[in-house]
């Protein structure tokens, strides 16, 4: 959808897992309580359990290193959760709000089939929601995990392995019960049938039944980040459905699901409708209460995200979010707004946020050279293209970890350059300088002084100008590329850019794609340059090695290609430290140098504020959650629906 119901962590894969049993020591946390043993517990591992009062317990093997092990209804990737065991429900919800109602959405784009997991065709943006998970996070703290399918995680200070307990009565959407089979078997199901790229991350990791409501994952070494997101993000699917059914193929009819919403009408590529299951086993949770009050959400795809905004003034759909400023100072008005039948609100940015950026595809011999990636970058004329299209509210991002205390600032602290000297030799020099910045052109939309020094970067690369046209001085082949792009999508900036690039002698092509065409071209790194939203990071962390890692260059994520020893060796520093943020901060700042120097990607902009609209049909909570507007917190108003125009639909 164009606003997500939920807006949880970052979490690049559906399950992350874990594997062996040798024991080795880490530190404990204070907020891990301890937990009295289990025969169970241990029953792979040939020791004796010593008891010690409300001490941890003591496993004692023949190498006589002790492991504690610590049982958790909740647990926390850093620091302590927001909320405690007993809470009853969530800050940001009305507990007793009013089920019913519908809410109407809209989507750009198109597709082809229901599996949001598959290898090719273009999935239904929010068919992954079918699926509930063991744990879930809430919109105002989003590094801890709360109790859905599972209730309970037992785990050791080796973070090697976690016992995960299921409440025996969690559903299925057709009232099957979900049991550690299933877990076991979606585990397989995507190292067997996922992208290459998920079994790469999660080589060596096994996922064993207990029983029907116990399971227990290990990991190959010790990360106590990789053990908690594994299990506190894993989706759960249907054996008794998805063992027919291939996971790397497209689903045109919809799957069986675990979630509160189940799909009850659709047309391929043009609409589908989610509807409330009003027996929803987890309705009552602590977690749940106050939310899903929609009996019906009905997401409409449109090709064009103009005409999409026209459907929304109309009243075909009832919220949009608005990444155009352009068009949300000058389209949002009219007889609607000033009755107050649509509000128009503005959410201050205060976190890390999804920025844009137009990556270069680093395969390509074109751009090999980074003197040749800085120039391209210095003829994105920002500030003109800001003033000119969009009303002054962008900003530029110069970060990979823009809005954080990890983005690099300044020079490098003596820390930083602990990191950096370690790989000095592979990396740019500039990375050992100040931080990284594009110089601001005069807004004027000349861009000359950017330019002059662009063409100079380029005649040092080995270009040269002959009849106006750039020419390799070895090869004597012109300087031309290929942008792709959706179709239907802001590519405002894409002429300026290009005619800005012809003033240097390079000829791009820009060509515009439907969703299905640029997802493909996309997983097959077939571009030149594409224009990517590069994801919130709010803290270093694993998920780092499948954006830049060595080991993950066929995942789409990583966008340009961009990878070194440097780099895999930084982010393996970070993913031992997660839970160390005085380590964590120049490590952070470290990679920041080193990704921005090389100039992988081109920093477009990133909006100071979240803008949205809807239709004043709804109720909502006091209290707005953090990380996200809190949708899914919402209900229908009938009252206020009532006094709505008559022409527009309900």
């Amino acid at each position: 959808m164009i606003i997500r119901i939920k807006q949880p962590i970052k979490t690049l894969f559906i399950l992350s897992c874990l594997t062996s049993l040798v024991i080795c020591s880490a530190p404990a946390f204070a907020d891990e309580e301890q937990r009295e043993p289990q025969t169970e517990l241990n029953k792979d591992v040939n020791v004796p359990v010593q008891l010690s009062g409300d001490k941890p317990i003591d496993i004692v093997g023949p190498s006589q290193i002790t492991e504690k092990i610590y049982h958790k209804t909740i647990f926390s990737l850093s620091g302590q959760p927001k909320y405690s065991a007993n809470f009853q429900h969530l800050d940001y919800v009305n507990p007793n709000a009013p089920k019913g109602g519908a809410i109407k959405l809209a989507e750009v784009g198109s597709f082809d089939n229901f599996n949001r997991f598959a290898s090719r065709g273009a999935p239904e943006r929010s068919s992954g929601s079918l699926y509930d998970t063991l744990f879930t996070n809430t919109a105002d703290d989003i590094t801890s995990f709360y109790p859905l399918i599972a209730t309970s995680i037992t785990y050791s200070d080796s973070y090697r392995w976690a016992e995960v307990s299921i409440n025996p009565n969690a559903r299925f959407q057709d009232d099957q019960p979900i049991t550690a089979q299933d877990v076991a078997f979606t585990f397989h199901k995507f190292m067997t049938e996922g992208v290459p790229q998920y079994r790469v991350y999660n080589k060596g990791i096994t996922v064993k039944v207990i029983d029907n409501y116990r399971l227990r994952v290990d990991i190959p070494n010790s990360d106590r980040e990789k053990l908690f997101s594994f299990v506190g993000s894993m989706r759960v699917m249907p054996k008794h459905f998805w063992q027919n059914h291939d996971l790397a193929e497209p689903l045109n009819t919809p799957p069986i699901g675990s979630g509160p919403y189940y799909i009850s009408e659709y047309k391929l590529g043009q609409y589908v409708v989610y509807r409330r299951n009003p027996n929803y086993w987890a309705r009552n949770l602590p977690i749940n209460k106050g939310l899903d009050n929609f009996d019906e959400k009905r997401i409409d795809y449109y090709m064009d995200d103009n005409i999409s905004l026209e459907a929304f003034k109309a009243g075909e759909y009832d919220l949009r979010a608005e990444d155009q400023p352009k068009n949300w100072f000058t389209q949002y008005q009219g007889k609607y707004f000033d009755a107050n039948h649509i509000v128009k609100q503005e959410k201050p940015v205060q976190t890390a946020t999804d920025t844009k950026w137009l990556a270069f595809n680093l395969q390509k011999d074109l751009f090999h050279d980074v003197k040749v990636r800085e120039a391209i970058t210095l003829a994105f004329d920002f500030e003109w293209l800001n003033h000119a299209f969009y009303y002054d509210s962008y900003k530029r991002p110069y970060s990979f970890f823009e809005n954080t205390i990890y983005a690099a600032i300044g020079k490098p602290s003596e820390q930083e350059l602990k990191w950096l000297n370690a790989y000095k030799d592979i990396i740019p020099k500039s990375a050992f300088g100040n931080a990284y910045y594009v110089p601001k052109s005069d807004g004027l939309g000349f861009n000359r002084d950017n330019l002059l020094i662009a063409a100079e970067l380029l005649k040092q690369a080995g270009w040269v100008i002959k009849k106006g046209k750039l020419i390799n001085t070895k090869t004597q082949q012109p300087f031309e590329f290929e942008l792709i792009s959706y179709l239907g999508s802001d590519i405002k900036y894409a002429i300026p850019f290009q005619q800005n690039l012809a003033r240097l002698g390079i000829t791009m092509k820009i060509t515009l794609l439907d969703s299905a065409q640029q997802l493909r071209r996309v997983r097959e790194r077939d571009y030149d340059m594409v224009a990517r939203d590069y994801y919130a990071v709010n803290y270093p962390n694993s998920n780092l090695q499948i954006l830049w890692g060595s080991e993950y260059l066929n995942s789409s994520w990583n966008a340009s290609g961009l990878h070194n020893k440097a780099i895999d060796g930084i982010i393996a520093e970070i993913t031992k430290n997660v839970d160390n943020q005085e380590a964590l901060i120049p490590l952070g700042r470290a990679l920041d140098r080193i990704l921005t120097q090389e100039y992988p990607m081109i920093p477009m902009w990133y909006n100071s504020k979240t803008y949205y609209a809807y239709w004043n049909k709804f109720g909502q909570p006091a209290i707005q959650p953090t990380y996200a507007i809190g949708v899914d917190s919402w209900w229908y108003d009938a009252n206020k629906a009532a006094s709505l125009p008559k022409n527009r639909k309900h």
